[in-house]
């Protein structure tokens, strides 16, 4: 099974790690205090504080064994841990149960608010993921929306990557339901998060996050919601849309795929849009025509890559496409960027590096040239390592969008201060 040996004795080590912000993730907060709590473990309390990245060590964590991920068991394939995040100056934040898996990295983010005297700690239950859980199954729908003729759909002229992405909980009809404004790639992360295992194999994890990226991007496409008179992009009900858990963790292995594949989509020829790519477990509930989140699990277990598990659910027929525009980033990615590297491209990486080291001081500052040289390398390396990426130098399309993404962070935390 991908060469990976399956414990026998009833127990795994999965690992954490917590990063806390202020305003953004441009406001790293450094020492903050954070108490773990082992929930199935109550006498085992790890006490962390954050580094000047805002960010703590990575922890090891006791889990089941990895086998209870790879099979439906009647074996819950996940710890759980508490945590109590401290700062002096913001209000305290109480999370409960973070989800630990075997052999998986889970990252929690935090944000604190400024505290006033009558505020009290900030409450946040994370759910179960969806494959453990209760929820309701997805009402079908057609998978290509009529976009032509009298139906009065509102569409956009292209496919586009939102900047943001609006969130309802509940039912579209539910007026109690809170709208969260989130980041469309955290968004992703977070529903892929909910809906699969992060310890699954890689393609697994790639055809998965697809089917989520392409779902989400033809309800922005479509202008599904909106174009019926609601004030959200989509909803956090498995009846409707994808399970989505506000302030809930991501898992690292999750993260490293959509970074690469987030402005990737699925659709079929001659067809404007990205595939409103439909899925059930394969196991409580089949869904002809659908992707199977177990099925495509084992068939990611026999080395098939992505776009076959895709093919074998939607058709022969589809085929993977990029959005060309990534709204709320200053410059889009055109080529890897290495040493020897010269032009505007390297220019606007050397500003965005330095601007980031403002708020990130272990990033070195460079010479703005437009010349990737040595000194930018290192600067590269060391943003690579502080966000999580692989160390590589090398400015790939996950290394320059996550770039733009803090830089965007940085600029917006420069007009509120």
């Amino acid at each position: 099974m991908n060469d990976r040996k399956l414990r026998q004795d009833g127990f795994g080590t999965g690992f954490l790690q917590i990063e806390v912000y202020g305003v953004n993730i441009a406001d790293p907060i450094d020492d903050a205090f954070i108490e773990i709590i082992e929930v199935n473990n109550q006498s085992n309390l790890t006490v962390l504080h954050t580094d000047k990245t805002g960010r703590t060590q990575i922890v090891s964590i006791l889990a089941p064994a990895l086998i209870n991920s790879m099979e439906p068991t009647s074996t819950r394939p996940f710890s759980t841990c508490d945590l109590r995040i401290e700062k002096e100056g913001y209000v305290d934040v109480y999370i409960s149960g973070v989800q630990i898996f075997p052999e998986s990295v889970a990252n929690q983010a935090v944000f604190l608010t400024k505290t006033t005297p009558d505020m009290m700690p900030k409450l946040i239950d994370i759910q179960d993921p969806v494959l453990w859980g209760d929820f309701p199954a997805k009402i079908p729908e057609d998978p290509v929306k009529e976009l032509t003729g009298f139906t009065g759909l509102v569409v956009l002229p292209e496919v586009i990557i939102p900047e943001y992405i609006v969130v309802h909980e509940g039912v579209p009809d539910d007026t109690t339901g809170t709208n969260h404004k989130v980041l469309f790639k955290d968004y992703i992360k977070n529903v892929a998060s909910c809906e699969i295992y992060s310890n699954w194999p890689e393609q697994t994890l790639r055809a998965n996050i697809l089917a989520i990226i392409s779902f989400a991007l033809n309800r922005v496409y479509t202008e599904w919601y909106r174009s019926k008179g609601y004030n959200f992009t989509i909803t956090n009900t498995t009846s409707h849309d994808q399970a989505f858990d506000f302030g809930r963790n991501i898992f690292n292995e999750i993260s490293v795929v959509v970074d690469d594949l987030f402005n990737s989509f699925i659709t079929k020829p001659d067809i404007q849009q990205p595939l409103l790519a439909q899925y059930c477990d394969g196991k409580e509930s089949t869904c002809p025509n659908w992707l199977s989140q177990w099925g495509s699990k084992y068939l990611g277990d026999q080395g098939e890559n992505a776009l076959t598990i895709l093919r074998k659910y939607y058709g022969q027929e589809v085929y993977l496409d990029q959005a060309a525009k990534v709204e709320g980033i200053p410059e889009s990615f055109v080529n890897n960027l290495s040493v020897g590297s010269t032009g505007n491209e390297v220019r606007v990486l050397q500003e965005q590096l330095n601007q980031i080291s403002t708020h990130y001081p272990l990033i070195e500052k460079v010479k703005e040239t437009g010349a990737f040289d040595e000194q930018t390398k290192r600067s590269v390396e060391i943003f690579q390592e502080v966000f999580s990426l692989p160390v590589t130098g090398i400015v790939d399309r996950s290394t320059w969008y996550n770039v733009s993404r803090i830089f965007v962070a940085v600029t917006k935390m420069a007009e509120i201060t």
